[in-house]
């Protein structure tokens, strides 16, 4: 297994542009795919989870074009149906991809088959296919009940009826029922069963699809009903925000090793959830900043332990529990059950390797308890888990005065390809 050896980092500071946001980039891609007119998708993300969709879209018929070496996309909507209607699509571990694809599918009377990595066979999806199957979609298990992957057949769908999907497992899966429903050309209600996790996500959804023509009547986070008749239309052109998950690692590398460090492609107005991960920021004694297409972060004195709950940001949640390593008490992190459901489960994951640099770590079905140690355990090799988020997080290790050893260091390719080149370069700009 490849492994990158990181020595201490002291002093860090400098600016970034940030690659593209996962969650809006793919989003984008599937709106443009089914609305009228062709769509001009600027600065959108390279990473494994966008080349799926890519290649997803462009197997069931889709033209995407990409723009000379840029990061521009041009795509020819195919105004709400897919011209292929039979295809085997393999989609790694993006569940950005797989969740709003097989509701998309699920209404396009076609023959499909929707396959990925072993992790994401073993990652939830029966939560959507139950509520797929309530307006009458035709989908089947082609291994363990609840888990990709899955066969989809042509089926009578009936939007008359309220469609009830759980929401304490994943946002994605209403997310993609969202998405879905307006190719149907009927009203349809959704209503939501228990408590939404990560309602963030689920604003993204919603302002995209705004974007694109179509208004969601909300009320509170339990009814959205999708209007009879409205079909998306493209916005002609739309630039995907700068990544709000991947600026937490830097901007709390600006905290950790003095800054200040500025990110660009985010800022005060971003329509991103995890942008609230600098108010946590803040809550731990950094200096934060913002402005319309920026946020900066530096150190003014110690990292202050929190209590706090993060259902929120769960991804950036994660950039909190490395915050804690530096602390000056315990923290405790609570909400976070969406972790065990993710490229792998991170809430396992996240307190065993933080034991391996000396923490005192207890796990809870939802949270998190951090105590760090009087001196971190130097030359800890850190597993990944094929996740890039834990190989993200853990490179901030090395600026806590401690060398550190990350395996499979090119998981972050799933999100953020050239990530430690950009560490290494803010490090070298101060140096």
């Amino acid at each position: 297994m490849e492994q990158l050896s990181l020595a201490p980092i002291p002093r860090l500071a400098g600016h970034l542009k940030l690659p593209g946001s996962k969650s809006i980039s793919n989003r984008t891609l599937l709106l443009a795919a089914l609305a009228e007119g062709e769509t001009l998708v600027r600065d959108l993300l390279d990473s494994d989870d966008i080349h799926h969709m890519l290649n997803a879209l462009q197997l069931l018929g889709v033209r995407v074009a990409q723009i000379g070496q840029t990061r521009d996309f041009s795509v020819d909507g195919t105004g709400g149906t897919f011209p292929v209607k039979a295809a085997d699509l393999f989609l790694g571990n993006a569940g950005t991809a797989f969740r709003p694809l097989t509701a998309t599918l699920a209404l396009m009377q076609g023959h499909y088959r929707l396959s990925g990595v072993p992790r994401m066979h073993e990652r939830p999806i029966g939560d959507l296919v139950d509520a797929l199957a309530q307006a009458g979609a035709d989908i089947r298990y082609l291994n363990a009940r609840g888990y990709p992957p899955l066969e989809i057949a042509p089926a009578q769908i009936d939007t008359g009826r309220e469609i009830v999907i759980k929401g304490s497992v994943s946002s994605q899966f209403l997310t993609a029922l969202l998405m879905a429903l307006p190719i149907t050309g009927h009203e349809a209600t959704i209503r939501v069963d228990g408590e939404l996790i990560s309602k963030p996500y689920i604003d993204i959804t919603l302002n995209l699809m705004r974007r694109f023509g179509v208004t969601v009547e909300q009320r509170g986070w339990e009814t959205f009903t999708v209007p009879a008749g409205r079909h998306y239309l493209s916005p002609g052109e739309i630039v995907v925000e700068g990544d709000a998950s991947s600026a937490s690692y830097f901007l709390a590398a600006g905290v950790l090793a003095g800054g200040p460090v500025r990110v660009e492609g985010v800022g005060a107005n971003s329509i991103q959830g995890d942008v609230r991960f600098a108010e946590v920021l803040a809550q731990m004694g950094a200096e934060v900043s913002y402005g319309d297409n920026w946020i900066e972060a530096r150190a003014i004195g110690a990292i202050r332990a929190v209590d706090i709950d993060l259902n929120h940001i769960p991804d950036a949640a994660m950039t909190v529990a490395m915050l804690a390593l530096a602390a000056d008490g315990t923290s405790r992190l609570r909400n976070i059950g969406s972790w065990r459901v993710k490229e792998t489960d991170r809430l396992a994951a996240m307190a065993a390797e933080l034991r391996k640099v000396g923490a005192v770590v207890e796990e809870g079905a939802d949270f998190i308890v951090i105590t760090p140690p009087a001196a971190l355990t130097p030359n800890a090799v850190i597993d990944t888990y094929d996740d890039h988020r834990m190989a993200m997080c853990f490179s901030l290790v090395a600026l806590m005065g401690v060398p550190v050893v990350i395996n499979d260091p090119q998981c972050v390719a799933k999100t953020f390809p050239d990530y430690f080149e950009h560490l290494a370069a803010l490090a070298e700009r101060v140096a």
